[in-house]
């Protein structure tokens, strides 16, 4: 971004990756970089397969290790870029013609990539070779498809939660069971609120609900979010606005307006705008180069909001523990968001990227995923065995799936046309909350209307 925070966050399982350079993985090194297989000729492919995430690549190279054990002429090249360098590599290399065979896609890239025909409709493949779409996490699946073609098969999904230093809430004298029953209102911020204000404190020990309380002098604040939430604040207002009965758009997927508007989030940006004044968020200008992960685990702030993709970072040095978001006057609810992975439209071995797309979208693949204990495979069955893997890691992540399994917990995050556009816009009208130039209600108010201005184009 610097947007990179709430980009990373708009997949379901973004790993916030500290790299900073491209880094590639070949695989089958043997294999030939032209010619064809699969469809009459006897020379070999590479095909060249982008992600951005680091902490997957392990995985993936472990899936095209396998996928050529089975399909020996073909190999794999997999190549890793981090968030914001990914989308500007490749924005770049599909308009070019040299984009890599099949790339991690994202839901807010997909409209793009569609409605400019530079992603391949998968129907007739998926079709021809009898692909179970029923085997994906329930609603995944519709996500990639417009007009009656698809664009992509689910890869993976992920929820929000609470991440907490467990240490620090102890000291609070905040439970487990305490934290797991919370729950939270923009009025005064409920149990949730108040577990903010007692968790922050200043350098002189003193708590936030103390009266003596010096907001210019906090030694560890209560709470830090993604301030740059974009469009969509999946992992900082978005599950709260949407407990409190928000909705983004009029329909999903492929909504024409907005509802920026709506009192609901006003008041729930406003909230969190209050906060900041209260001194127990850190100021938004003081915390840009840190990040809310940063805060959290150096010990400076107490909870953030984060997916179920950072379990395995954060929970590893046993310091910090997730819960559940808390129940809004709407209930419980937390976005469910996944990837999918794209062939390239104007990619030489199509056939070969299908076979590979494929076997990515397969049990065997997400299975080995599965094992690595980053992320949920999108099929339901590999999603079981990773949960499993992350329990055998002393991992609980019933904070995660048992919303998937409660009706009405579990929301999809809004795809539609001119989704980095609309994620810039946004962004712009919610720096100036976080700074203190403006209320929510007359910063959203241009926003909402520059907004649905697009999506009219």
């Amino acid at each position: 971004m610097s947007r990179s925070v709430m980009r990373r966050s708009l997949r379901s399982p973004v790993v916030k990756s500290a790299a900073l350079v491209a880094s590639a993985v070949l695989v089958a090194a043997g294999c030939g970089s032209s010619g064809s297989s699969g469809s009459g000729g006897g020379g070999s492919v590479k095909l060249k397969y982008s992600l951005w995430d680091d902490n997957q690549v392990p995985a993936y190279k472990k899936c095209a290790d396998a996928f050529h054990a089975k399909n020996p002429k073909i190999g794999v090249e997999v190549t890793q870029t981090a968030w914001a360098q990914y989308w500007q590599n490749l924005t770049t290399q599909v308009v070019s013609g040299t984009a890599p065979d099949v790339f991690t896609d994202s839901v807010l890239y997909f409209p793009q990539f569609q409605k400019n025909n530079q992603i391949q409709d998968l129907t007739s493949y998926i079709q021809r070779d009898g692909v179970d779409l029923a085997r994906y996490q329930p609603n995944l699946a519709d996500v990639w498809t417009r007009d009656g073609k698809r664009y992509g098969l689910p890869k993976d999904w992920g929820t929000m939660g609470v991440a907490y230093n467990k240490d620090l809430a102890q000291r609070a004298q905040l439970t487990p069971q305490a934290l797991d029953a919370w729950n939270w209102n923009p009025v005064d911020g409920g149990d949730f609120g108040r577990a903010v204000a007692v968790l922050t404190v200043d350098e002189s020990g003193r708590n936030g609900l103390d009266p003596a309380f010096d907001k210019s002098k906090v030694k560890t604040y209560g709470l830090a979010i993604a301030y740059e939430g974009g469009a969509v604040g999946q992992d900082s207002w978005g599950p709260f606005a949407a407990s409190n009965g928000f909705q983004y758009v009029d329909k999903n997927p492929f909504g024409t307006r907005y509802n920026y508007t709506d009192p609901k989030l006003v008041q729930t940006l406003d909230w969190f705008a209050g906060l900041i004044k209260k001194g127990y968020m850190p100021p938004y200008d003081k915390q840009s180069t840190v990040g809310a992960d940063g805060l959290l685990q150096s010990g400076k702030a107490a909870m953030t909001i984060a997916g179920s993709w950072m379990a395995k970072t954060y929970m590893s040095d046993g310091k910090v523990a997730f819960t559940g978001m808390p129940a809004g006057p709407a209930g419980r609810k937390t976005p469910i968001n996944g990837l999918s992975d794209a062939i390239y439209a104007n990619g030489r071995h199509k056939e070969e990227a299908w076979q590979w797309v494929k076997f990515l979208a397969s049990t065997e693949c997400q299975d080995i995923v599965a094992g690595e204990a980053v992320v949920f495979p999108a099929i339901t069955s590999s999603s079981v065995k990773a949960e499993a893997a992350q329990q055998a890691a002393g991992r609980d992540m019933r904070v995660f799936t048992e919303p998937v399994k409660t009706p009405g917990q579990t929301f999809v995050l809004p795809v539609t046309d001119q989704g980095d556009r609309i994620l810039d816009i946004v962004q712009s009208a919610v720096d100036r909350i976080w700074l203190g130039q403006t209320d929510a209600k007359s910063a959203l108010g241009q926003a909402n209307s520059d907004v649905n201005a697009l999506l009219k184009k």
